[in-house]
């Protein structure tokens, strides 16, 4: 299996040590020992903890949904079995081609992945107003998917879990986690063009997934499109204004490009969002750099050539 060092963790998924160690601290992910390497699972488990992340919930609310998630449905892990959404201020999870609230134990509306058709709650029994084939058919996509997630734990089956979400994306091209972990494999593939097609076709199927248009930004800044890039990134922010990391390779992607007040905007608004850790210094660092050259900037004046600060 591969193996990954706690650096290539962070580096992989855009992750700061101080998110990672609160997630372990809530019992949401294993403490890997110093020297220690990191599996492909853990990869997955981060890698869906890191979207939950744009919803801004915090680590206590995720560990007690997933608690519950998994003594409602009889699950090992929660957050590899199944597909777990930010709906609203709330943790749900997609299973069985419905939004289930483990808390409440109730079924939420999904457009997403039932396609309109009707789903009634009566108290704590589920009603369900599907035909038996369409209700056979979400369960096998389910299946497939959630088969998908496992074999991406194992380097050997990744090209397994590719065919599986191609299957899915082949019936059901809205599938947006599918179109997801496919782009992610790619992109971890270098495979760059391919990934983002599937980013790409993410975000058409959920245009409120701003996870999709923060990794959609990823993959364009690889390719050096900057100007796609950044457009993908302020996609994300306008989805979820408080999305930390959008604003970092925001503001990296601008400071590329060479606009330094855009960049020193978003340095800004990162460091508001997330004031400690190594990348949150990093960020204090490159706004007080442009401040400083702001100070010293040369600025026309009647056609003469001024300082600024004179």
């Amino acid at each position: 299996m591969t193996r990954y060092t706690r650096q290539d963790v962070l580096r992989i998924l855009h992750l700061q040590t101080r998110q990672l160690v609160a997630w372990e601290r809530a019992g949401l992910m294993p403490v890997v020992e110093a020297g220690e390497p990191y599996s492909f699972e853990h990869l997955s488990r981060l890698r869906t903890l890191r979207e939950m992340r744009t919803g801004r919930i915090s680590a206590r609310s995720i560990r007690a949904r997933v608690d519950a998630m998994q003594k409602v449905s009889g699950m090992r892990n929660a957050l590899l079995e199944t597909s777990a959404v930010v709906h609203g201020s709330r943790l749900v999870f997609r299973h069985g081609g419905a939004l289930v609230d483990p808390l409440s134990r109730q079924l939420t509306f999904d457009f997403g992945t039932i396609d309109g058709r009707l789903l009634r709650v009566v108290g704590t029994k589920f009603a369900r107003n599907i035909a038996a084939n369409d209700a056979l058919e979400s369960a096998q996509v389910q299946e497939m998917f959630l088969r998908g997630v496992q074999l991406e734990e194992n380097v050997s089956t990744i090209a397994e879990a590719m065919l599986l979400y191609e299957a899915i994306l082949a019936c059901r091209p809205d599938h947006a986690p599918a179109c997801i972990n496919l782009g992610t494999i790619l992109y971890n593939q270098r495979e760059f063009s391919r990934a983002e097609e599937r980013y790409r076709q993410a975000t058409i199927a959920d245009p409120s997934y701003a996870l999709a248009f923060f990794d959609l930004g990823n993959v364009l800044d690889e390719m050096h499109r900057l100007n796609e890039a950044i457009a993908a990134y302020a996609n994300a922010i306008a989805l979820v204004p408080t999305y930390a990391d959008a604003h970092y390779n925001l503001a990296l992607a601008y400071e590329r490009q060479g606009e330094r007040r855009g960049a020193l905007r978003h340095w800004m608004t990162y460091v508001r969002l997330d004031p400690i850790g190594p990348w949150a210094a990093h960020a204090k660092r490159q706004a007080k750099k442009i401040l400083a050259m702001e100070r010293l900037s040369i600025v026309c004046r009647h056609g003469l050539h001024v300082a600024a600060n004179s």
